[in-house]
């Protein structure tokens, strides 16, 4: 799972250079809607980034499941917005290049001579201890990061976070009532649990639609851990790739990007809570030099 969570990271930072350019797909605009996005912004984003995909009566039955009222499913019908053949080819020669850059980048990341196991390998074989030199994710976060500073964003020093053992990816934004509403959980849990578990930190990523809106989310929910800058890191065209389906989620892993729990199985959506629960464990057993097993 190690590449999965790198390949993540790296895709949402390479895709700012043309985010929000790319047409939707059925899938991705099936998760605005699950998400909280009413009809009329899913349809003020088709007109602007057009749809990049076939449409039939599978794809009409997943978006009516997903909330698509009339007019969303009748201008896709029609094909009001449509993608032409060219955009389509040029999106798709976008995407290939930001994943070609994404596969290649943890090739350099690893220590000369270590290979990576395919995900077959490593569910047959009990996934051993975490190479406590592993810094794997704090290279990634790093000169990357803001924080909430009273009503101020600020850069965040990247240094507090060369020795962490555990990073809880929180995935949420502003427009999300689930997320508001899971966030005040979240900032009391990690404020009972931080000082007692220096090893463990939160890292937001924002799924809003501008920085003010994820900066506003973090001043009004006095968020007390890091953020992925907006700029430097967006995850608002990607929150969905393999890891992340819907907001609030949070996906935890260790130092070396080995994910220990996720609030997913599959497409079995087992919430937030789940992954506290798992890492209150981790936290009981006194293990975090062994995070890379599952609890």
């Amino acid at each position: 799972m190690r590449l999965l969570l790198i390949t993540f990271i790296l895709i949402a930072s390479a895709v700012v250079a043309f985010s929000g350019t790319m047409p939707l797909t059925a899938k991705e605009v099936a998760l605005m809607l699950r998400s909280g996005y009413s009809n009329e912004a899913v349809l003020r984003e088709l007109s602007r980034r057009h749809f990049a995909d076939t449409f039939d009566s599978d794809v009409e039955q997943q978006l009516v499941k997903a909330g698509a009222n009339a007019s969303l499913i009748d201008a896709l019908r029609t094909g009001t917005y449509q993608s032409s053949a060219s955009e389509i080819a040029a999106a798709k020669e976008k995407l290939a290049a930001v994943e070609k850059s994404a596969a290649e980048t943890p090739e350099q990341l690893r220590e000369p001579g270590k290979s990576e196991k395919s995900d077959e390998t490593r569910a047959r074989q009990k996934a051993p201890a975490t190479d406590p030199r592993d810094d794997t994710v704090y290279r990634l976060l790093k000169d990357r990061l803001v924080c909430r500073r009273q009503a101020a964003i600020i850069h965040f020093d990247s240094e507090a976070l060369e020795h962490k053992k555990l990073y809880l990816f929180f995935f949420s934004a502003n427009w999300s009532p689930q997320g508001r509403k899971f966030t005040p959980q979240l900032v009391e849990y990690y404020n009972r649990v931080a000082p007692q578990h220096p090893e463990f930190e939160v890292i937001f990523f924002s799924g809003d639609r501008s920085q003010f809106g994820m900066e506003t989310y973090m001043i009004q929910s006095k968020m007390p851990w890091p953020a992925a800058d907006y700029e430097k890191l967006a995850t608002k065209d990607v929150i969905q790739k393999d890891v992340v389906h819907s907001i609030p989620s949070l996906v935890l892993v260790d130092a070396g990007g080995n994910i220990i729990s996720n609030s997913y199985a599959g497409e079995k959506d087992l919430g937030p809570e789940k992954v506290l629960a798992d890492l209150d464990k981790i936290f009981a057993r006194g293990d975090d030099s062994r995070v890379a097993r599952r609890p």
